[in-house]
Order: structure tokens, then sequence, then C-alpha cells
């Protein structure tokens, strides 16, 4: 375990500064909000108000002060508790890295494209080749996939790049092998013999056990001993080579990390939401990111992605536990990132973010649903975490960034209940009578006061704390002479106003579902786990946006027209909640338009360094991606790939290669079998159900044996197969 953390004084003398600097003005700012609501409101209406507001300033100002010290500490250019730095110089082909250890990179997957997995790899190994140490690094494809198509496409995918690596000559130096073994070869010899990488491996589970946490663990306990640092990726996932390399330099250099997070930046957006999304990623990212880092320090969060991790005290310090309960609390925990990286902690060390690093990207669903489906599964993880606040041993840093995540959803519902109540004092200033005349002697009656100026202060400091830090991006930008990068500054300064009015129009609808999936998560409704959808050639269609979208249109409907007919002064207020419910659909609809976000691109609106000036790695994954590759040129003679898998004798027998295991069946499970092969070879493959050609799948000598009563059939039959 490494000694007492340096930077431990620093980052607990920061984090004061940082509640004294939300708690004063959010006290302040409280005190004018309920001396400023009007005189008729119910006193108990006036102080939930006033309750809501206060924890709402205080959580936007996190926020605020995130980004000021994050511009200041940029524009600084000096930061001693950097990770990364300093470093050596990288030179491409002149890798930097020592010997002695191997770094494994590994791509959980989860019913993902195949072939869009093995671009990014192949993208990644390409880059490490070119810089001479690809044999520094293995790969790992470790596949949770249940859908048997795409299961049996993901081993075709697999097995063709390792014949077609094995085909190549002559091998170029620093060159890896594309390999399927069931274990990792050349890694189990003396200690001081120095293991060979550069290979690819794959692996599908039969079993989900805990999701990717559960996947991420099944490799360690099979071959974690063998890699001294593990890079985790999601599916999309890309990292440039001299990104790998500086965080492994990084590591080396300081022991005491145990989790180094990159901060990764979109790619390869195309509808015009995702564009907005990635620009804003690209623009406001950096000073955000390192706010972060000035705040936390070692205290940072893993993001359960494009970040190393040393795998010897993970394994032994970070297994998950099972929370108590069968409710949407308990059970298997769903954000483990979070749990981890507060797990690292307690084992000693530390947890940065490399806020400085390029070259880490990552892509962001392309559909406002997409996004609402994926924000479904993360609320639940996050909203799992109330049990773990008061956990023994966490350090007060990691329970406060537990309580940062539930805010992370959790506020929506605020917000929704502080402009519930602000309707309901609005309404009661029309409906309910004023008093002039309070109870008891009085000389005089009691007028009601207004304070315009307090209202407009508070308006225009709630206003600076969500604004502000896009002015600062915008300035850093100007003062670094960056502005080009996003296509100068008067277009640049046009996508940041276009993004701040698509954002605010969008808030509504986020907020609105957030809300219901918060209350759907206390109530107890668990979520399933769907795979992400990461395709940027599918527009969402009028039907699917009327049917996820009509009730936050209704509402919107409702709640404007009421409040306009009753307080046309409060709906001045109220028009951008309301306009954005309205216009919910619309908005889906068009925000998911490739063509629009083809016309942002085509003007200069939206644009981020990784188009203006894409890294060799983004350049070879775009190539990849867009080359044409059809079933004919690929030699496939049918496009179904569980009927490939059976029918064809090169891939049946990469599938009996891999799934090489022999165990012994109970009766009921043979019989179960038997009966899939009955149907399959009298019906055809389109008969069997995904669960049947999952349980075929699992059993070698039940598809050998469908192999060849295949190959057999009479000619009316094999037409079911399409027997070549």
């Amino acid at each position: 375990m490494p000694r007492k953390a340096p930077w431990k004084r620093s980052g607990n003398l920061r984090r004061l500064l940082l509640l004294i600097l939300i708690i004063v003005p959010t006290v302040f700012a409280a005190q004018i909000m309920f001396s400023i609501l009007p005189f008729r409101g119910e006193p108990v209406l006036s102080v939930v108000m006033t309750a809501l507001f206060a924890v709402l300033f205080g959580w936007i100002s996190v926020g605020f002060w995130s980004s000021l010290s994050g511009f200041i500490l940029l524009l600084a250019g000096s930061d001693r508790y950097n990770p990364t730095l300093p470093l050596p110089p990288l030179e491409k082909g002149r890798g930097l890295l020592p010997e002695g250890f191997l770094t494994a990179i590994l791509f959980p997957v989860y019913n993902e494209n195949p072939q869009k997995v093995m671009e990014g790899i192949k993208a990644i190994r390409g880059a490490l080749r070119d810089n001479g140490v690809a044999r520094r690094f293995d790969f790992f494809v470790l596949s949770d996939t249940t859908n048997p198509d795409v299961w049996a496409l993901e081993e075709e995918v697999f097995i063709r790049e390792l014949q077609k690596e094995s085909a190549e000559a002559p091998r170029r130096e620093g060159d890896g092998d594309a390999a399927v073994p069931s274990e990792p070869p050349g890694l189990s010899g003396e200690a001081s013999s120095f293991p060979e990488g550069g290979h690819i491996y794959y692996r599908h589970r039969q079993f989900n056990l805990k999701r990717k946490s559960g996947n991420v663990a099944d490799f360690l306990r099979r071959w974690g001993g063998d890699y001294k640092y593990m890079v985790v990726c999601d599916a999309d996932s890309l990292l440039s080579a001299e990104c790998l390399q500086r965080l492994v330099l990084a590591m080396e250099r300081r022991e005491d990390i145990g989790i180094l997070q990159t901060p990764p930046k979109a790619m390869f957006s195309e509808t015009p939401l995702a564009r907005v999304q990635q620009f804003a990623n690209h623009f406001y990212g950096p000073i955000f990111a390192a706010g972060l880092h000035f705040w936390q320090l070692g205290d940072a969060q893993f993001w359960g992605h494009n970040a190393i991790v040393r795998v010897k005290p993970f394994m032994e310090s970070c297994q998950l536990p099972r929370l108590p309960g069968h409710s949407a609390f308990g059970g298997e925990i769903l954000s483990h990132d979070f749990v981890e990286s507060a797990l690292m902690r307690r084992a000693g060390f530390g947890v940065w973010l490399a806020y400085d690093l390029e070259g880490s990207y990552e892509m962001t669903p392309p559909t406002l649903i997409d996004e609402l489906v994926r924000d479904r599964r993360w609320c639940q993880g996050n909203l799992q975490h109330f049990k773990l606040i008061f956990s023994r041993g966490f350090f007060p840093t990691h329970r406060a960034l537990f309580i940062n995540g539930i805010m992370s959803y959790g506020s929506a519902l605020l917000w929704f209940f502080f402009l519930l109540a602000s309707t309901v004092e609005a309404v009661a200033q029309i409906v309910v009578p004023p008093t002039y005349f309070p109870e008891g002697p009085s000389l005089f009656p009691d007028w009601p006061k207004y304070f315009p100026a307090w209202a407009l202060a508070l308006l225009s400091s709630a206003g600076a704390l969500l604004f502000f830090p896009k002015i600062l991006a915008l300035i850093y930008r100007a003062l670094r002479h960056e502005t080009q990068e996003f296509g100068g500054f008067l277009k640049l300064s046009l996508s940041v106003l276009l993004e701040v009015i698509i954002s605010t129009f969008l808030a509504p609808t986020r907020m609105l579902f957030h809300s219901y999936f918060v209350v759907t998560t206390l109530i107890g409704l668990k979520v399933g786990w769907n795979p992400q959808n990461r395709d940027n050639d599918k527009g969402l269609s009028w039907g699917s946006a009327i049917r996820f979208h009509w009730f936050g249109s209704l509402l919107g409907l409702v709640w404007g027209l009421a409040i306009y007919l009753i307080s046309p002064g409060f709906f001045v207020w109220l028009s951008p909640v309301a306009v954005g419910l309205v216009l919910s659909i619309p908005l889906a609809v068009y925000s998911s338009r490739l063509s629009l976000g083809a016309l942002s691109r085509k003007l200069g609106l939206f644009l981020t360094p990784a188009e203006t000036r894409p890294t060799p790695e983004l350049l070879a994954l775009a190539a990849g991606l867009n080359r044409e590759t059809t079933l004919e040129s690929l030699n496939i003679p049918f496009s179904e790939p569980f009927t490939r898998l059976v029918v064809l004798p090169q891939v049946l027998a990469a599938h009996l290669y891999i799934f090489r295991r022999r165990r012994k069946k109970f009766p009921a499970i043979q019989k179960r079998l038997d009966d899939v092969l009955a149907k399959a070879l009298q019906k055809g493959p389109a008969s069997l159900s995904p669960k049947e050609k999952k349980l075929a799948l699992n059993d070698p000598e039940t598809l050998l044996k469908l192999h060849q009563e295949v190959w057999r059939l009479p000619p009316e039959r094999s037409k079911l197969w399409r027997v070549p």
C-alpha cells in the first residue's frame, strides 16, 4: 500500500473552500428568495419553495465554481498535482514504455455491432504499431452478448480478422497477432522472462452475471495476474497511441495511483442532437474537467471506461457487494464505477482525472430517446448509492460524490416540484383575495410589498451560475487562439448561442423524464439491461416520437394554457418550460435528422477539433467505418449469422474451437436440445426462437450433429438452410 498521499491536505483545504463558496451565497440567495415571495402565499408553501430553491441554487453553484477554477487552472498553465506531467516527449515510431509487463485493453461488448468494434480495435492497434509499442498491449473482447445471431456474427468477424492477420507477410516490427484461445499463451513462464503481447483475444460468457462489472471480474479471475494494468473501454471507445503510452507512463511514475481516468471526447456525431452534445463536450469539457481535478485531486471518480486501472489492488479491494433487498435499490450494483473508485481510495490508492490528456474518444446517443433510455439505467444505478453513503470506510469526498451522482437525476425532480410550487403560488395570487387588515388590533393596513430590484438580482445571479461557464469557455478558447478549430470566432459564437437555445428547449423534456425515472425507481420498479444504440443512420420516426413524448406535450399544453388564462404575467416566466414540453415531439424528430446534422456541418456550426484536425486514429477508424463491406465481398453466400455458423464448415470449426468445453447435461436439458435439433431440421432456422438458438450455440455436440444432418437433408428441405 502506498504511503500517505501528500496532496491530501491541499485537497481538504480546497474542498472546505468550495463548501464555503457554495453555502454562503446559497444562504444569502435563499433569504432574498423568501423575502420577495408574494405576501398572499401560504407560509408552508413559501418555506417549501425557499428550501427547494436553496438546494437547486447550491447544486448549480457546484458547476459554476468548477468551471471558474478550471478556467484559472488552465490559464495558469502549471499544476504541481497534474498526474500526467512531467513525462518525456513521445515521438512517432519510438515507444518509451518500459519492458517487463503487459497492459490489457478490455472491450466488454453486449449485443453490439461487432464489425464496428473490430474497426475501433484495428485503429488502436495500427497506431500502436506505428509507435513501436504494439507488443506492450493485449486486446480482450469480452462478450456478454445474448442475441444468438449477434453472437455468431461476433465470432465470424474476429475469426476473419485472425485469418487476415495470419495471412499478412512480411510482418512489420511491433506487429501483434490475432488469436482466440481459451487463455493467453506465453504468460505463465518464469518471472524474469519478458512476456510478449500484441494479441487479440475473444471470450463469450454464457451467463451474464453482474453485467459489465461481472464481465471484467471474470477476466480478472482468469487472467488478471498476467497483467500489471488494464485499460477498460466501452464498445465505442477509441484511444490514441500517445494517450495509452502516457497513461502507462503516468502509472509507472506514480505508484500511489490506482485508477487514472481520461475525459473522453465525443466523436463521429451526425444527428443534430449528437452534434450539439459533441460540440458542448469538446468546447466546455476542458474547463469543467480541470475544475473537477482542482477540487477532487486524488479523490476523483472512475467513469467505467477510457481509464487505466492498476490490476493488483483492484482485484484485492474492489469486489462489489450485492446490496440487500429486492427492490430497485437492492441487488447488483448498476453504477459500479463510482463504487469501485471509492473502494480503490479506501485501499489507499488515488483515483485521478487526467484532465489535460488528449486522444480519448467515445460516441454519444444519436437521438433523444436513445439518450433517455440510457439515462433510465444510470438513474437507478446512481440512486442505489443511497445505501452506500454511510458505508464504513469510505472517504468523505466519495460520500459527497455519491450524493452528487444522486443529485444529477434527483435535481430534475426538485426542479419539477419547484415549478409546481411556483405555479400554485402564482394561482394563489389570483384566486385568493388579499388580506389588508390582519387579525388583531392594527392602526394601518398591511399593504403588499414588492422588491423588483431584489428579484432581478436573484434572477441575474441564477442565470450567471448557469451561463457564465459558457462565456468562460469562449474567453479561454479566444485567449488560446483556438477558435479556428471550432470554425472561427463568429461561427463558434453562433454555435454557442444555438447550443444554449437548443439545450433550453430540451431541458424541460429531460427534466420530466428524469423526474419520472426517479419516481419509478423510488417505488421499486427495476430497469432492464438494454444495449445502447450507437448508430447514426437511424432517424427517429414521428410514430416513435409521439408514443414517447405525447404525455409531455399534453402536459405542457394544458399547463401553459391554464397559466396563460389565469396569470398571464407568470406565463412569461413559465413559457420556456411549457413551450419546450409542447414542442418535445418535433424537437425529438428533427434533432435526429441526418440531413440537418449534415447541414450544420456544411454551415460550419458545432464543429470540433476532432473534425477540423482529426488524429491518425480518428482517420483510421473513419476509413474503416466508411469502407463498403458487403456480404459478397466477404465471400458470404447468405446473411443470417446463425445459419452460416451451422452450414459453413470453417465458421462452425471456429465456434467449436472457441467453445471447447464439454460438460455433463441433465436429461431435461438433453431432451430440449433434441427437440431443438428436430425442429431445426424439420422447419429450418427461421422456426427457432432466439432462446432455442442460444441453447444450441451453447452445446457443441448438438451444433456438430445439426451441421452434419443439414448437409444430408433432401433438396426440398435443404433450401430452408440455403445450403450452397
